[in-house]
């Protein structure tokens, strides 16, 4: 039996067959049409149909930024999709003769790496995912934790900077504003001097190896590792993945988290050390987590 699952993004939508593995049998992908919650609607319906034709599935996941109800059911809120509180999985289910789940797509990443990636050896998991913004997924003693309301794990919003710098949800200090790919533009900037820099040249700074650009990834991963400390005081995990597009910088970004974490954390010198690893998933982490999180809830039906 196969599960299948769907990743939403702003520009694409990307959907695969996995396996109980966690192996991807297929995949395919359609342009996101992201301004019509009708649309949206249709791809999802089509992709999950193309890739269930002939196959024997019992369930599939969706995946898609933003805040989900604690039912993975409906979607309360999507930043970049026209959704709100919309009832997505009773919608889906009316056209698919199959069980349906929701959940937000870094919480799924983040079950895949704890299922099938840098996490799986660990029962106590937190993941950082460093793009654009800072997404985050826990995994307390085996099991994903979304909170009271669904709308848990959204760690890019813990406090970091009292009255620091604004951030996208329109609060201020949040580990958002100094811990993303945004922010780690703006420490290039100020490390080459060059206030004109953009993505694609700091980029290939980083490819380079260019000293000036580890030195923006040690000034971001120090914030990171600052939000680490303080995560560890409430959450203990065993292990931190870091993923996302800056965590292609490896032990160049591990190292400055790991250091500022020992330096930050609450009982230094006796607090046991977690390990920090680089998810191993990639683009893949969207959707397998989906699917393997529709395997789970189809196993309870």
């Amino acid at each position: 039996m196969y599960s299948i699952g769907i990743d939403i993004g702003g520009t694409k939508i990307a959907g695969a067959l996995v396996n109980d593995l966690g192996e991807i049998i297929s995949q395919t992908q359609v342009p996101s049409p992201a301004q019509s919650a009708q649309a949206m609607e249709d791809a999802i319906v089509g992709l999950i149909q193309e890739l269930s034709a002939g196959n024997p599935v019992r369930a599939a996941g969706v995946a898609a930024a933003g805040f989900i109800d604690a039912a993975q059911s409906t979607v309360y809120y999507a930043p970049n999709i026209a959704w709100r509180n919309e009832p997505l999985k009773d919608k889906l289910e009316a056209r698919i003769d199959l069980p349906i789940v929701i959940e937000n797509d870094a919480n799924a990443a983040g079950w895949a790496e704890y299922r099938f990636g840098a996490g799986k050896s660990f029962t106590h998991m937190t993941m950082l995912t460093i793009g654009t913004g800072v997404g985050g997924a826990i995994i307390a003693s085996g099991e994903l934790f979304t909170g009271g309301f669904g709308a848990g794990a959204e760690l890019g919003h813990l406090r970091v900077q009292p009255n620091g710098l604004e951030c996208g949800c329109g609060q201020r200090g949040c580990i958002e504003a100094y811990g993303s790919g945004r922010a780690l533009l703006r420490y290039l900037r100020e490390e080459t001097g060059n206030p004109d820099l953009d993505a694609d040249q700091g980029k290939k700074l980083l490819e380079i190896g260019d000293e000036a650009a580890w030195r923006a990834v040690s000034t971001l991963g120090n914030w990171m590792g600052i939000a680490c400390a303080s995560l560890s005081a409430v959450l203990d995990p065993q292990v931190y993945v870091i993923g996302g597009g800056v965590a292609a910088a490896g032990e160049h970004l591990l190292k400055p988290i790991r250091d500022s974490f020992l330096a930050n954390v609450s009982a230094k010198g006796y607090h046991p050390e977690p390990e920090f690893r680089i998810a191993e998933l990639v683009n893949d982490a969207g959707v397998v987590g989906a699917a393997d999180l529709a395997r789970k809830h189809a196993e309870k039906l």
